[in-house]
């Protein structure tokens, strides 16, 4: 016997007749005798309910039957008493009036009742008949229905009914009177039907009950097993009721359907269920088994260790006493925990942990190895909650606990002090596992609970108010860092406790990965030891969302470089240089290019070197000032100034400003100066020598236009770099200059004409309005005319800024001592219209008109040698972007017509070529005009009648002799008033339109 569920009471003794049924009414018991009497016996004091009390007879009804009264059932709701006899009879309850005798139902053997329709059906030999009570005093049969055996055993399912004939069970329909078979009945015992207060049934099969839905049909796979073939069964939730030969038993109406308790009693007749017990009838004499209160059960149980059978129990305590079953509940999963966990099963253990909503430290005492904050809701480690204790506060209530407790504690307590193997136990994988699962069910609703009081704090700061006075000692949590926590925060204190030991049991198992999951999202996790952990632990990874996710941006970088910089000096450990790179840096700082830019730049100067495509993809995502970005570069980084400056110009040119522009210019002419000092002091400088930092600086210079051109000028020296003084020169819309470095100093035509070629196809050559042919006659005017001044070519450039006055004249002996290509040495004499380009080069201003020489100019030949071949090759390749007259008048006289055929031959036919189309355009324009005016005569001619019917289409008036107007149909006619009127409308209406719109 596991406890006791019944207290058992002999309520009668004696019975003069032997009693063949039993039955109760309020406090009365009926029991009905072989001689056909019915008697009734009461306590002392009246009750509505049987009692544990002296019971007396009150009264015998003789002759209340003819023959044995075979069962009896109280109908409560109608006020009826039910007897099975000869037949069946109703009798009007307290006083036993008759009310009706269903005579059809002689010979009956089973019946059943429905109370909730008031239908009765009754089996008799080999029929099933149903009536239905009226409501009043009679019963209205309704149907009858033909089965294939005797009826044992018969139970109203639903609308149908479950009969257990000779060998099966089958479900009459009582709508059609089609009978389902279910399954067949045992061998030894007959078929016994009973109901069940969920409407399914128990079907009996010898020993074994069936459990089936109301059509028959299989619910579960578990069976009840009696110890023997009961005769009759009875259901008083949670318990089944059975009667054996020998004795009566209780088991749980829950799987696996366990003994609860055996009473024993001798020649047991009958077993029926009352309001408040079950009565046993006896041959003289009844008992009758008393329910032992709920709450003394549930302590019975969890003293005796049987846990969920305590917990079924504590369901049915009723709804006004919910506190008291939440208590009852917590305190019982609680023991269960402790109980499944000292016998290895962890996860129902934190499963019935869960269920008890016990405090988590309460589950994280258990293993001491794991390490928690130091905060106020820890319970000392050698002291465990007392669960032993809560047992008195089971046995009282209103539930009418019983008293009788094992005071002891059971075996399976927890002891303080336990053993190295223990410890070893509460600290293996499963352990671990079972308690990682519970805490992650934990987690949500204590992180929703911090992440609400955080919100709510913030709020009451933002409005000035606070919960209450702070302790000096107490400092609340900032977003920097949660290893401190504010003492005020008792869900925040929770969530740091759960998410550290959530951690660090993670790590234990080696899960690594959803270590860090749980840091990358909202955790309240201790820094401290936290950090500690991981770094013993070697999981960097988990550690550096550690630090993100408390705002450590500084000692989360710091670790990402040392273990980039251990990566790439251990080539061995290939693993650790895929997982910790310089790229990861990067991506670690994108987010804080808007909050932190600061920071951005100070940690981006660590991969700028190794990444500089990504480090500066960084800067241009992050939207951050590319001036900081390079004046943090100019003062931090300089050597890898100019190497951003490339990127941002390749990357995205417009968003470089005209400041960075000649930033940028400027580094490469450091760099190029820096070479030049460097090879001229070594004597192997040579100005016609093209390295890659001269290329660099040369294709800044054309490419790029925000420089400072003036600026640069200045910082050239006076006897090098002639290309890049000549392409600054250009910038500088100084073309003139620019041409006689190319001509006179670097004896290149072929640049020359390029140069030529960029301003005649740049449409930012055009001052003034003048044709971009032009810069092709200044270079012809080079060519011809090297009788320019020095003097005032020097002044020229003193005006410029490119030197001092004091080295103006080295620079011009350089120009005039230099030789032409192939050796043939040219005496550069003073440039024609010096004043005007004087004025022009004071005023910054572009060429002017003096570019190319007026016809009328003057031609000084001298002694100068005129570079022809240069001029003959430019007219015949340039031909079509000269003017040919004012080149021909910028020709010596002594130039040979022969010489100058490639330039004319095409010259001439180009010209003819465009008299003869502009003359057939001509002649077409012509031939148009002649078309346009035949037409024109045409429409003349038009002739329109207008006779004395002739209307206006506009007023419907007869035109007469006024003035008309034709419209172009010529058939449509209105007076030329009210053609201007209608006009006049009409510009008004277009007028008043746009401007409402």
């Amino acid at each position: 016997m596991v406890h006791n569920a019944y207290d058992s009471f002999q309520l009668l003794t004696n019975c003069p007749a032997r009693i063949d049924a039993v039955e109760s009414h309020n406090s009365k018991l009926f029991a009905g005798c072989y001689d056909g009497s019915l008697r009734i016996y009461s306590p002392q004091s009246p009750s509505s309910e049987l009692r544990q009390d002296s019971y007396l007879l009150e009264t015998t009804v003789s002759g209340f039957s003819k023959k044995p009264i075979v069962a009896m059932k109280v109908l409560a709701s109608r006020e009826l008493l039910l007897s099975l006899s000869e037949s069946i009879a109703f009798h009007k309850l307290p006083n036993l009036e008759t009310v009706a005798v269903i005579t059809k139902a002689k010979g009956a053997n089973a019946y059943s009742w429905d109370d909730r329709r008031g239908f009765l059906c009754f089996s008799r030999q080999k029929r099933v008949c149903v009536f239905k009570h009226d409501g009043g005093g009679g019963f209205v049969e309704v149907r009858d229905f033909g089965v294939p055996d005797t009826v044992k055993s018969m139970s109203w399912c639903g609308e149908n009914i479950c009969l257990g004939i000779r060998k099966e069970y089958v479900i009459l329909n009582t709508a059609n009177g089609t009978l389902s078979e279910v399954f067949p009945s045992g061998r030894v015992a007959p078929p016994l039907v009973t109901s069940l207060p969920s409407g399914e049934l128990l079907l009996g099969k010898d020993n074994i009950g069936v459990f089936v839905d109301q059509n028959g049909k299989l619910l579960q796979t578990e069976r009840l097993c009696w110890s023997e073939a009961p005769t009759a069964i009875v259901i008083q939730n949670p318990y089944a009721i059975a009667l054996l030969p020998r004795r009566v038993e209780v088991r749980l109406l829950r799987s696996p359907y366990p003994l609860i308790q055996t009473v024993v009693l001798q020649n047991i007749r009958h077993l029926v269920k009352s309001n408040n017990a079950v009565i046993v009838g006896l041959d003289n004499s009844v008992h009758v088994l008393f329910p032992v209160s709920i709450g003394a059960q549930i302590v019975q149980l969890t003293a005796s260790g049987n846990f969920e059978e305590a917990l079924a129990l504590c369901k049915l305590l009723p709804p006004e006493e919910s506190s008291v079953r939440a208590a009852k509940e917590s305190s019982i999963h609680t023991r269960f925990a402790h109980y499944l966990f000292e016998n290895g099963s962890y996860e129902e253990a934190m499963e019935h942990f869960l269920a008890s909503q016990v405090d988590i430290t309460h589950v994280l005492s258990m293993y001491p190895s794991i390490s928690l904050p130091k905060t106020t809701l820890i319970p000392p480690p050698d002291k465990m909650v007392d669960i032993s204790g809560d047992e008195t506060s089971l046995s009282r209530g209103s539930s009418g606990f019983s008293d009788d407790m094992e005071t002891s504690s059971p075996r399976y307590f927890m002891e303080s002090e336990g053993n190295a193997a223990l410890e070893s136990k509460k600290m293996s994988h499963n352990t671990l596992m079972a308690l990682i699962k519970y805490l992650q069910k934990k987690r949500p609703g204590i992180i929703e609970k911090a992440t609400s009081e955080g919100t709510e704090e913030v709020i009451s700061d933002a409005v000035g108010k606070t919960y209450g006075a702070y302790d000096s000692s107490k400092t609340k949590k900032s977003n920097k860092g949660r290893g401190t926590i504010s003492l005020n925060s008792g869900a925040r204190e929770m969530a740091a406790i759960l998410d550290t030991a959530l951690l660090q049991a993670l790590l234990h198992t080696g899960q690594s990965g959803a270590a860090v999951e749980l840091l990358k999202g909202v955790n309240y996790c201790d820094v401290k030891i936290c950090e500690e952990i991981l770094m013993k632990s070697k999981s960097y990874s988990a550690l550096l969302e550690l630090f993100k996710s408390n705002s450590m941006h500084h000692e989360a970088l710091k670790l990402l470089n040392q273990l980039s910089e251990e990566s790439k000096s251990n080539q061995s450990q290939s693993e650790m240089k895929q997982i910790f790179s310089p790229e990861m840096i990067i991506e670690y700082l994108k987010p804080l290019c808007r909050t932190d830019p600061m920071l951005v730049l100070e940690y981006s100067m660590l991969v700028l070197e190794s990444c500089p495509t990504q480090t500066i993809d960084l800067f241009l995502s992050g939207n951050i000032s590319a001036d900081l970005v390079n004046s943090y570069l100019k003062q931090h980084a300089p050597n890898m100034q100019g190497r951003y400056l490339e990127l941002m110009m390749a990357m995205n040119e417009t968003a470089v400003s005209g400041n960075l522009q000649n930033e940028m210019v400027q580094i490469y002419l450091s760099e190029v100066l820096d070479l030049h000092a460097a090879l001229s002091a070594q004597q192997k400088w040579d100005d016609k020598d093209h390295p890659p930092e001269r290329k660099k600086l040369l294709s800044a210079l054309e490419n790029i236009s925000g420089y400072n051109p003036q600026t640069l000028l200045k910082r050239l020296p006076r006897d090098a770099l002639y290309e890049e003084r000549a392409v600054i020169l250009g910038k500088m819309n100084q073309h003139e200059l620019a041409l006689s470095i190319y001509v006179h100093k670097l004896h290149a035509p072929d640049l020359a004409l390029a140069y030529c070629d960029r301003i005649y196809e740049s449409v930012t050559y055009l001052p003034s309005g003048k044709p971009a042919s032009n810069i092709y006659l200044t270079l012809l005017q080079i060519y011809l005319n090297p009788k320019k001044s020095a003097k005032d070519f020097a002044k020229r450039i003193v005006a410029l800024g490119s030197f001092e006055s004091s080295d103006t004249t080295k620079m011009m002996e350089s120009v005039l001592s230099s030789k032409v290509k192939g050796g043939r040495s040219k005496k550069i004499v003073a440039i024609e219209g010096a004043e005007d380009m004087m004025r022009a080069g004071l005023s910054s201003s572009t060429d002017s008109g003096r570019s190319d020489v007026d016809a009328e100019e003057p031609m000084e030949e001298g002694n100068s040698t005129v570079m022809i071949s240069e001029v003959l090759d430019l007219l015949s390749q340039r031909w079509e972007r000269i003017n040919g007259a004012q080149a021909l008048k910028l020709l010596p006289r002594e130039t040979k017509l022969q010489n100058l055929l490639p330039f004319l031959a095409p010259l001439l036919r180009n010209s003819s070529e465009a008299h003869r189309n502009y003359s057939v355009i001509k002649s077409l324009r012509q031939s148009e005009n002649l078309q346009v005016k035949e037409e024109l005569y045409k429409h003349r001619k038009g002739v329109v009648q207008v006779t004395s019917d002739s209307m206006c289409s506009l007023c419907n008036k007869k035109i007469g002799a006024s003035v008309f107007a034709v419209y172009p149909n010529g058939t449509t006619l209105v007076h030329f008033v009210c053609f201007k009127d209608s006009q006049g409308m009409k510009a008004v209406s277009k007028t008043s339109h746009g401007r409402r719109r």
